[in-house]
């Protein structure tokens, strides 16, 4: 009787899932197996993510028991326990989803060498190897990128692995227990699993008014629920990357007007982001050490380590960057508004190496991604593929009155500032004595003034750009 193994590592659902759909196509039995791999659990799992992935391995697990099946746990090094799995159950094939990831890529290799491993299906709709330019060069600019990833035929429903009704797994498979998840901080509100993943998507793109027809106009309100917060789903396959964007294209052609379909046309852009990074650090690995442009790897960074805790604590004085910084802390999660002007704050106010900022995010983000944290990252900081500008920074005020008009955002997760009036909600610094008694914040007791003076920083940091590029210039020519 074959037996396949299905060692499942980012795509925890059974919907859509490439690689059981190989395993029950070529075998009888099927053993689902997912392995703690101590490496990638201390190199990127923070406690929030961490308890959020065995949260969904529980999910998961529930949802094979429930079709006869269950989910194997082992601990160790990929290729030893995979190896040894197929030994223990005579197992003629293993099937795994493919992974763009530098370590990913030298684990499944070494997996390779000693197990018959076969690679199937993507984390991405379109694999690196398919969005390429004519002369077989991949694209490191998000909009050529985009125009060839849309000239490929969509994806259909029709397409989608359909979920097994029944799943036979052979008796006897040793397997660990799921650890228990360690305890989450109350703000975190990401239920795991597939079907909290697809109610979500559902919530998002149907019913008689959904979000995704007032995505282009919304998207950026840090005081409104305006996205559809899947990316947490998203980084562990509880949700496959061809079902949000099967879904996407139906909303486009359901849209009934060309704003809702500008909308929903946009919010695929954003999932194609997605993709774009995955393959800029597929062909670029050296992404996650260095900066993408050469000409921005001499910056010379203030990396001030007391200015750098303020940021990570919230305490920097500007509200709009200490409500996201404190969301991320405690919840896990930040709009992504709310990371462009934190990382724009931390890199260009504060001058500090994008790599800070980025690692302090992999410790708390729900939904952190090496591809999309990096390269949020070095967009922000203009030192990446198609990033923005380097001249161009956030000024933290104005991006708080704009995308937190009236201060619902700051003082939800700045409590000081509560009572503080919406004319000064984003600049208390400029209340006088006596109004900030009334409000019951009193600067420099209550909550900090400004860490820095914006336009003082901004000149600086134009300048300490310019000194690097013009160094690059220089050694080249």
């Amino acid at each position: 009787m074959p037996t396949a193994i299905s060692w499942l590592r980012r795509d925890l659902r059974l919907a859509d899932n490439t690689t059981l759909g190989a395993a029950l196509s070529r075998a009888e039995q099927v053993i689902p197996v997912f392995v703690l791999d101590p490496t990638l659990l201390e190199r990127y799992a923070g406690t929030k993510r961490l308890a959020f992935l065995l949260a969904g391995l529980r999910q998961l697990d529930a949802d094979l028991r429930a079709r006869g099946s269950r989910l194997i746990v082992r601990r160790g090094d990929p290729a030893d326990e995979i190896a040894r799995l197929v030994r223990e159950s005579g197992a003629s094939f293993v099937f795994a989803e493919e992974d763009y990831e530098p370590y990913a890529q030298e684990r499944d290799d070494a997996v390779a060498t000693r197990a018959p491993l076969e690679r199937v299906g993507s984390p991405i709709v379109r694999p690196p190897s398919v969005v390429l330019k004519s002369d077989g060069d991949p694209y490191v600019v998000f909009t050529p990128f985009s125009r060839k990833w849309k000239s490929l035929p969509p994806p259909r429903a029709s397409e989608l692995v359909p979920t097994p009704e029944r799943i036979r797994t052979p008796r006897g498979i040793d397997s660990l227990c799921i650890p228990e998840e360690p305890q989450l901080p109350s703000g975190v509100a990401f239920p795991a699993g597939e079907a909290e993943a697809q109610h979500r998507l559902d919530a998002f793109v149907r019913g008689d008014e959904p979000p995704i027809y007032a995505y282009e106009t919304a998207r950026d309100r840090l005081d409104l629920d305006a996205t559809s917060q899947l990316s947490p789903y998203l980084r562990f396959g509880m949700l496959s990357a061809r079902q949000t964007i099967v879904a996407a294209y139906q909303a486009i052609d359901r849209a009934d007007n060309e704003k809702s379909r500008r909308s929903a046309e946009t919010w695929l852009d954003e999932l194609i982001w997605r993709e774009f990074y995955m393959c800029i650090l597929y062909y670029f690995p050296e992404v996650l050490e260095v900066s993408f442009r050469e000409k921005m790897r001499g910056i010379a960074w203030r990396n001030d380590e007391a200015s750098f805790d303020a940021w990570c604590e919230g305490k920097t004085g500007y509200p709009v960057v200490d409500a996201a910084m404190r969301q991320l802390v405690q919840s896990g999660w930040i709009h992504n508004r709310g990371r462009m002007v934190v990382a724009s704050f931390l890199v260009k106010d504060l001058l500090v190496d994008w790599r800070w900022g980025e690692a302090f995010f992999m410790q708390h983000l729900v939904d952190g991604d090496p591809a999309a944290n990096n390269g949020g990252w070095q967009w922000t900081a203009g030192t990446g593929a198609d990033a923005a500008p380097y001249f161009r920074i956030f000024n933290p005020i104005s991006q708080g009155k704009k995308h937190d008009p009236n201060g619902s955002y700051v003082r939800r997760w700045v409590p000081e500032l509560v009572g503080v009036p919406n004319a000064y909600i984003h600049t208390p610094w400029t209340m006088s004595l006596m109004q900030q008694r009334e409000s019951g914040c009193i600067l420099g007791v209550d909550y900090p003034p400004p860490i820095v003076d914006h336009a003082v920083m901004r000149e600086r940091t134009l300048q300490a750009y310019r000194a690097a590029r013009e160094a690059y210039a220089r050694g080249k020519s």
